[in-house]
């Protein structure tokens, strides 16, 4: 791909209907920040940033050894918005999109992010998205274009919303396994 993404990581999240902090769940020993942030970065983007929010502490330790940068949403608690703002403002100018990633999609594999790529080098400058249950989400990858509209987002309106409103704009990438995530205790996955 000629343009050049960065990888913006999604972890600020207080994980309130789950009870625990599900950034820090773990999956075959390995936390679920952890293995979005490795697969996220499995893309080579040009630039890194996870942002964080609640035990933002415990959270950034878990990922210690990975390259990527860290940047605190302090309006965290108002919703999905204000992370995908603060991370889109940290994001190197450099990047001509925003490869957006959630932690709750155990589904998730660097072959779909892959797809992805490819579906965004095919139509460069379109947003480019993953489709499950009917509707196009994250992962996806971003353009620069879209930027302003995206850190206008307010409450926990995130990525998801403006996907729909420009869906003609959209190149959906089918992952039918990224439609479990992990909000409530009955979608946790066996742990290990």
């Amino acid at each position: 791909m000629s343009a050049r993404h960065g990888l913006l990581v999604l972890a600020a999240g207080g994980s309130r209907r789950l009870g625990q902090a599900k950034q820090l769940l773990r999956i075959d020993g390995e936390t679920l920040v952890h293995r979005a942030a490795r697969l996220g970065l499995a893309t080579a983007p040009a630039d890194a940033v996870l942002v964080l929010g609640a035990r933002a502490d415990e959270v950034a330790a878990a990922v210690t050894g990975l390259p990527l940068r860290t940047v605190v949403c302090p309006d965290w608690t108002i919703g999905l918005g204000a992370s995908l703002r603060d991370g889109l403002a940290a994001l190197s100018p450099r990047c001509d999109a925003a490869l957006v990633l959630l932690c709750d999609q155990p589904g998730l594999d660097a072959a779909h992010l892959h797809a992805l790529l490819a579906a965004a080098a095919a139509a460069p400058g379109t947003a480019v998205s993953s489709a499950y249950a009917g509707v196009l989400g994250v992962p996806a990858l971003l353009p620069r274009t879209w930027f302003a509209a995206l850190s206008g987002l307010s409450g926990d309106r995130g990525a998801r919303d403006l996907l729909r409103e420009r869906a003609s704009e959209v190149k959906a990438v089918p992952a039918p396994a990224l439609a479990q995530d992990v909000d409530v205790p009955a979608d946790l996955p066996p742990m290990g």
